[in-house]
């Protein structure tokens, strides 16, 4: 496992990773009601907030403005994606090279996982390449550790949760990124299996703040060790007031309660 220390995505053995390759994943739906945020310049701003650590962009807008913002904001260079219009069996498939991304300025590398689709041992023989790519450049990996396909009945049970977390051991990620198992005893569960890899919450879909920040509560009670957030975060009218609790919660152990007075 390649250590934390000194790596900019780090702050006091915690990670805030604000996510912004929605475009790609999503389309331009992802932002229906925030079409200002379409911009990426005004996520990029967002992420110079003392409570990120990182940005996880795809190689197109690091390229393209990372270059205005590189001596305020950390880059986790996402390696992988796919767009929904895809309908196949889930897959996805190398975007950007890690030397591209050391070039660029990257601070961490971000890779995408489907473990239990028909395509995993060959996400798996990918992401072990760029593993020990960027292992080379003395750089960080993150795994998007998501179980799916059709043999997976429920994909946030406690046991395929835990399973999830353990791939990212396993597999030589330093940083693993899941979804809620939907209780704190299932993600404290989560948390065990992954050892010393940092396993961090998936921010999901937009919710109240109040309900987010709650589930954020629960989850570092659990164990968790960050946050890798994006609706949760560029669809609220107020990302900042967003940010600043979650700074109290992820770094100063807050509850959502105080944290949002």
């Amino acid at each position: 496992m390649h250590p934390f220390n000194d790596s900019p995505i780090d702050r006091d053995g915690k990670s805030l990773i604000l996510a912004h390759d929605h475009g790609l994943e999503h389309g331009p739906t992802a932002f229906d009601g925030v079409e200002d945020r379409l911009n990426p310049e005004t996520v990029f701003e967002m992420a110079t907030h003392d409570a990120v650590t990182a940005l996880a962009v795809q190689k197109g807008l690091a390229e393209t403005y990372y270059p205005s913002y590189e001596d305020d904001v950390a880059l986790l260079a996402k390696c992988n994606g796919t767009s929904s219009l895809w309908e196949g069996e889930p897959y996805s498939p190398k975007t950007w090279s890690v030397e591209n991304a050391v070039d660029v300025g990257a601070d961490a590398i971000g890779y995408t996982v489907y473990p239990g689709t028909n395509r995993e041992p060959e996400m798996t023989e990918e992401f072990c390449a760029v593993q020990e790519t960027a292992r080379e450049h003395g750089l960080p990996v993150a795994m998007w550790s998501y179980p799916r396909g059709q043999a997976i009945k429920e994909h946030r049970s406690p046991e395929v949760i835990a399973y999830a977390a353990r791939i990212g051991l396993e597999l030589g990620s330093d940083l693993v990124k899941v979804k809620y198992p939907r209780s704190p005893e299932a993600l404290a569960h989560a948390v065990d299996a992954a050892g010393d890899v940092r396993l961090v919450l998936s921010g999901g879909s937009k919710t109240s703040d109040y309900e987010f920040c709650s589930l954020v509560e629960a989850a570092i009670d659990a164990g968790a060790g960050g946050l890798a957030v994006g609706r949760n975060v560029w669809q609220r009218e107020d990302p900042i007031a967003i940010l600043d609790a979650l700074e109290q919660i992820v770094f100063e152990g807050a509850t959502a309660d105080s944290a949002l007075e």
